[in-house]
């Protein structure tokens, strides 16, 4: 029986890429989709998994129309809220939900990389992001960067919260070791590149991945919805669905 999916976000450039992903593949059905003038309850209907690319306000909606037929999840959207992540959090106690800022496979094993080299990598190398997207995206720094900068932080036990610095203006004088700065490019048509730059006196690691189509997310998000059809109600990423979860790393 192939997995029937509801889309979120139908008419969105991921929405569309998505559906064109699910429409070729023999062992997906779309059952159904919705945009942001629609009831989200009319079209989630018992059996399907929900997958989620819409509007970071949108997403509480969603989740609660999904969790009333006990549908699994899967929600790319970015630009959530404490109070929205929170939504997904709860959810996920009752049906699996995977919540991904960035769905493709080269993405989730740049995670993999950031988390161990930052592990590896501690004194003396300095930590920077950047992220480059296309001139119409909404949120900064992106869903991927802010993961990035998380598993860094997590990795050299360090507050991201204190430590990040979202792009330097003015006397902000020297960079202290600790700190992990985050920079934003948004101009033209970038689907999405992210490096993140472990540099020493005398030497650099970079590590980056670039995106030249939507559909290697899209692709990941059918992935992800395969996945979540036979899961068991938890909270998982890519690093689940594609097994490069490090060792001890959840």
């Amino acid at each position: 029986m192939p997995v029937k999916i509801v889309m979120s976000g139908c008419q969105g450039r991921m929405g569309k890429n998505i559906l064109e992903c699910a429409r070729a593949d023999q062992e997906v059905e779309v059952a159904g989709q919705f945009d942001k003038d629609d009831d989200p309850a009319k079209a989630i209907q018992s059996g399907v998994v929900v997958i989620d690319f819409s509007f970071h306000s949108a997403t509480p909606g969603i989740v609660k129309a999904a969790l009333a037929k006990r549908c699994p999840l899967v929600i790319g959207t970015t630009g959530l809220t404490d109070a929205e992540r929170q939504t997904v959090t709860d959810a996920s106690r009752e049906v699996a939900v995977v919540y991904a800022p960035n769905m493709s496979v080269g993405v989730n094993l740049l995670f993999a990389l950031t988390e161990m080299v930052a592990g590896i990598l501690k004194s003396g190398y300095d930590i920077e992001i950047i992220e480059k997207h296309h001139r119409h995206k909404k949120d900064s720094p992106s869903g991927t960067a802010d993961k990035l900068a998380k598993l860094a932080a997590k990795a050299r036990g360090l507050d991201l919260a204190a430590e990040a610095r979202h792009g330097r203006q003015g006397m902000v004088g020297e960079r202290t070791a600790d700190e992990i700065g985050i920079h934003a490019i948004r101009g033209g048509d970038y689907v999405g590149e992210h490096t993140v730059i472990f540099a020493s006196e005398g030497e650099v690691v970079e590590l980056t991945h670039k995106a030249s189509s939507r559909l290697v997310f899209a692709r990941g998000a059918v992935v992800a919805a395969k996945w979540a059809n036979q899961a068991k109600p938890g909270l998982y990423d890519m690093l689940d669905v594609l097994g490069l979860r490090l060792k001890n790393a959840k």
